[in-house]
């Protein structure tokens, strides 16, 4: 075990973006499958899989920018600095990255063949709409009201 130990954190000095990208969409590909297996049923390797490509094409490349953005354009550790990254990635990354789970509904782009597209009701700005709702409906937990 102590073994793998040293050739991940040499990897990881070496070449940071895919080892973040492959070690981010392993821990979430289990984590869907863990979800999956305590909910009580069997594992649905469909829907990890497809959680695994979104994983590994959007959602890790875009963390390990943005963050290496927010990092270099709000440098520091102080709790003022540490807020204000919060705030920016709440306003502006999150909506971005939760916006890339209603592709697949959108028909902007399908990851699969053109015999399996199926027309859907919901448009492109509706799944936007949504997206960026939810995204800031949760900054009133950011902000509670004794303040």
């Amino acid at each position: 075990m102590a073994g793998w130990w040293p050739a991940l954190s040499r990897a990881a000095r070496r070449h940071p973006w895919p080892t973040n990208v492959l070690l981010y969409g392993s821990l979430v590909s289990a984590g869907d499958a863990l979800q999956q297996r305590l909910q009580g049923s069997e594992a649905d390797w469909r829907q990890t899989r497809r959680v695994a490509t979104l994983v590994v094409t959007f959602h890790a490349n875009f963390n390990y920018v943005w963050l290496g953005l927010l990092e270099r354009a709000l440098p520091g550790r102080a709790p003022r600095a540490v807020l204000t990254k919060l705030l920016c990635d709440q306003v502006v990354g999150a909506p971005i990255a939760v916006s890339a789970f209603y592709v697949e509904r959108t028909d902007v782009l399908a990851l699969c063949t053109g015999d399996q597209l199926q027309p859907c009701s919901c448009s492109m700005e509706n799944s936007l709409h949504w997206s960026l709702w939810f995204s800031l409906g949760h900054l009133h937990l950011l902000f509670p009201a004794e303040w």
